[in-house]
């Protein structure tokens, strides 16, 4: 998303938590678009870092204009294993899929606001919607997710448009890092067979979505927009 939106010239801040490496090649791809990167170190289930993060983007260029809430992480735990699942997952997951969102946006909102039209796109799961996905606290976090949208998409507007995105079906690095590889070579090998359009989504198409939201969909504040290749049909 970080290079898609620096391809349209956005100067672009990209966050990270533990892969600092990745971090410092994904902008130095932005950078190779001309345009100014910064990299900046935070967790997001921590206000002071998100008041941090705002602040840094805000300290370089005077101004935030685009937000997206992509930072999330779960667990694999089999749904129907509900002993397997206890409140401390659930709070660990809820602190950063949901309440770092919260605290990512309401930090960037008075600098979105005075740009006067600005976008939030938030990562979601099309578990959020369906109950499916990795685990089910997971698949509750996103839920709330889609919920908060829309309740920011009513409270921020007119200035700010806020929607979401909902993938399923995705491959790529994310869903490499929560499964197994035998089973993530299962789930590329099935895409075809397992999903109504025969394929699977990929983060760079994710990242295409985003774009299309900020740039092109004026008209649209509070959706949560399903890219999951049909899997909510079957």
């Amino acid at each position: 998303t970080a290079k898609a939106l620096a391809s349209r010239g956005c100067n672009v801040v990209i966050n990270y938590l533990t892969n600092r490496d990745g971090a410092e090649e994904t902008a130095a791809a932005c950078a190779a678009h001309g345009v100014e990167t910064l990299t900046v170190g935070a967790d997001v289930s921590n206000d002071d870092d998100c008041r941090r993060l705002a602040g840094a983007a805000v300290a370089k260029w005077g101004r935030i204009d685009v937000l997206v809430n992509n930072a999330a992480t779960t667990k694999s735990i089999p749904q129907a294993d509900l002993d397997a699942l206890d409140g401390e997952e659930f709070q660990r997951i809820y602190a950063l899929n949901v309440i770092g969102t919260f605290q990512m946006t309401r930090a960037a909102a008075p600098h979105l606001r005075a740009t006067g039209d600005a976008a939030v796109v938030n990562i979601s799961s099309i578990g959020g919607i369906l109950g499916g996905g990795s685990s089910m606290a997971y698949a509750v976090s996103k839920g709330a997710l889609n919920t908060m949208t829309a309740s920011l998409a009513r409270v921020l507007a007119p200035e700010i448009r806020v929607n979401a995105i909902c993938p399923g079906g995705l491959l790529g690095s994310w869903t490499s890092k929560i499964l197994t590889p035998q089973a993530y070579q299962r789930r590329v090998q099935n895409a075809a067979t397992d999903n109504p359009l025969g394929r699977a989504v990929w983060p760079e198409e994710v990242a295409d979505a985003v774009v299309w939201l900020v740039t092109e969909a004026v008209t649209m504040s509070g959706e949560a927009l399903r890219m999951d290749v049909g899997q909510h049909l079957s």
